[in-house]
This record gives C-alpha cells, sequence and structure tokens, in this order.
C-alpha cells in the first residue's frame, strides 16, 4: 500500500498545538494544510506553495515544510492539488455589502495598487455575503487561475466561512477583527471610536449615548466596544444602545426616540449616515446643535462636512488601506513571512456638531 493510499486510510495523530509532537486530541481526525504549517512554524499560504513548487520559497523553510508534510502524513485535498504552477499576474477582488464610500474607496484603491504592481484584478461584488456565496465567488476566482483573493469584509459570517476550508491561494482579509487564519489589514476602528468618546468628555459631556450599527458587523462591534470601554474609563457607566442598519432612516428613528426618552448631552453616531439621521430628529425636535445636543460620526464621508451643521467625525483613510491590502499580497507571494501592516490610524475631524457644555 503506498504512502498517499496509506495517509487517506489511516488516522493521523495531530501535532499538539505547540509543535512538539504527536499530542493526544483529535486523533481520528485527518491532517489538514493548516496542521502542516503549525508543525512547520509557516503559513498555510507558505505550505500550498511547496505543495505546488511555487518560486521564492526559502530552501530551509520548504525542508521545514516538507518535514511536517512527512510526519503527519498529509495528503493535499483535490482543491489543493488543482492550484496553478504558473504564474497568473492577477488577484481576485470579493467585495461584500452595500456599494458604500469605504468599501468603494477600498476596492478601488486596490485596483490601482494592483496594476501599478503589474497584476490585473477580477472583483467580484456580493450583497448577500453569506458563507454559502462567499465561498462560491472564492471558487469561482481560483478556477480563474488567481495568485491571492484579497476580501473586503465587514461581517463576521464573511470571514468565518473560510475557517478549515483549504482554498489554495493566500488570503488576505480586510477586516475590523482578526478572525481565522487570513492575513489581516485595518483600521483602527476602536481607537477612533475611543478619541470620539474623549473629544465628547473635554468638552464636558457625560450623558453621551451611542447609536450602534448591526449586530454580525465587525466595525459596528468595534466601535460599541471602544465606545464603552472609554466611558467606563471616564466613570460612567454605559446605557445599552439600539443598533441601526447605517441607514439615515436608522438614526432618524433612534435618535428620535433617545429625544422621546430625555435629551442626552452628546450622541455618537457610528457612521455619518445615522448621524445625519439623528440631525434630522433634532432638528425635527426643535433642538439645536450643537446647542442642545452635540452630535458625532465616524467615517468622514465626502458630504459630511456640508451637513447642517458640519459634523464633526472620525476620518478613516481608505485608501491606505486597499494600499496596505496590495502589500500584503506581495508580501505573501514573495513568501515573506513578517508581520502585515499595522492596522491604520484614524483621525478625529472636529467640527460644528459638537461643542463645550
Amino acid at each position: 500500500m503506498d504512502a498517499a493510499r496509506r495517509g487517506r486510510e489511516e488516522p493521523v495523530e495531530q501535532v499538539s498545538a505547540n509543535g512538539d509532537g504527536p499530542g493526544t486530541s483529535e486523533k481520528n481526525r485527518v491532517a489538514t494544510i493548516f496542521d502542516v504549517a503549525r508543525l512547520a512554524g509557516v503559513s498555510h499560504q507558505t505550505v500550498s506553495r511547496v505543495l505546488n513548487d511555487l518560486p521564492n520559497v526559502r530552501p530551509a523553510t520548504r525542508e521545514r515544510v516538507e518535514k511536517a508534510i512527512r510526519q503527519l502524513r498529509y495528503v493535499p485535498s483535490q482543491a489543493a492539488r488543482a492550484l496553478v504552477t504558473r504564474r497568473s499576474r492577477t488577484i481576485g477582488l470579493v467585495a461584500t455589502g452595500l456599494p458604500d464610500f469605504g468599501p468603494s474607496s477600498i476596492v478601488l484603491t486596490v485596483n490601482e495598487s494592483a496594476a501599478d504592481a503589474g497584476y490585473a484584478v477580477i472583483t467580484t461584488n456580493l450583497v448577500d455575503a453569506s458563507g454559502r456565496n462567499v465561498r462560491a465567488a472564492t471558487e469561482m476566482l481560483v478556477r480563474h487561475n488567481v495568485e491571492a483573493i484579497v476580501l473586503v469584509a465587514a461581517e463576521r459570517e464573511t470571514v468565518d466561512a473560510f475557517d478549515g476550508w483549504e482554498l489554495g491561494v493566500p488570503l488576505i482579509a480586510v477586516a475590523s477583527e482578526e478572525r481565522g487564519r487570513a492575513v489581516h489589514v485595518t483600521l483602527d476602528q476602536y481607537g477612533g471610536a475611543r478619541a470620539a468618546v474623549s473629544h465628547l468628555l473635554e468638552l464636558g459631556h457625560r450623558d453621551i449615548r451611542h447609536i450602534a450599527g448591526p449586530a454580525g458587523s465587525m466595525d459596528a462591534e468595534e466601535r460599541l466596544r471602544g465606545w464603552r470601554d472609554r466611558l467606563i474609563e471616564a466613570g460612567i457607566r454605559p446605557v445599552e444602545p439600539e443598533r441601526g442598519d447605517w441607514s439615515p432612516d436608522a438614526g432618524y428613528r433612534i435618535g428620535s426616540a433617545l429625544i422621546s426618552a430625555g435629551v442626552p448631552s452628546a450622541v455618537f453616531a457610528a457612521n455619518d449616515q445615522m448621524a445625519l439621521g439623528m440631525l434630522h430628529a433634532a432638528h425635527e425636535a426643535r433642538l439645536g446643535v450643537p446647542e442642545d445636543v452635540s452630535v458625532v460620526g465616524f467615517d468622514d464621508i465626502p458630504e459630511a462636512a456640508h451637513f447642517a451643521p458640519p459634523l464633526t467625525t472620525v476620518r478613516q483613510d481608505f485608501s491606505s488601506l486597499g494600499r496596505d491590502a496590495m502589500i500584503a499580497v506581495l508580501a505573501v507571494l514573495q513568501d515573506d513571512e513578517g508581520e502585515p501592516p499595522a492596522p491604520r490610524e484614524t483621525h478625529l475631524v472636529v467640527r460644528a456638531s459638537s461643542r463645550r457644555v
């Protein structure tokens, strides 16, 4: 019986999490590419490159991977065996959710950065970012011989769809949380939210409410976490916020409810569109902004400077994030196992919608 056949039919003992040798758990599970990567101390993308004899893998790294493959008796899946062995100079880009300002800016910059590096981009846009749809779109891109895939993801479900799946090409996730085994590039959503709340605290506000984004959104969760943590640090007990869907309608509905229950001193909205709805609710209630209530948003969309009043908000450098995604792609394809780009900082932009109490 040959080694490949034994690898399919015999259970493989798993290495322990620290790679010291066979462990005692999950003994009946066949080894995966991720087990090989963990034992060899490399990324699963590097294992794929070794399996397919692609260039730019250091000899010492290749030897470690091959040793781990032998030790685990790893047999590549059909998807891994189907990997291309020639360079296509093409990457795949999966953009999920609605074509809002932020994601659209990232997609545009990835395309520009790829062109500068001599790569073409095949782009797929998915409004329905369920795991099933994302995996189908990604499989299509792999069939088109892409060398790597950039995933612009807002929802946790989107990134989690890749757990345990041997995609076969490097995956770079533009996402606010580090989830799974993808290489991540991100903006500091948490720090931006903290800066927004700190600004309001410095102005003397204590009753600072939050209009949160939808559950499952990584951006929303990081901004909610930053708001909550900063208030707790200031000795203020946060009032659990209501969640919106990023739209002005949601900001208007939630803002109207906040005002009816008792006008808060300040409102931090999870994005500029919901902040716009809050401004509408305040105007309708004949409240002055910022005279009666200060409002701060997040994103700094181009229209934010022209709201009435102009909106204090947190600016995100979406273009730099798109460039970071392409830097990460090139690093992985060149077998550079250094750290991905650090999270991009956000910047508070103070305008007329906030003032001292």
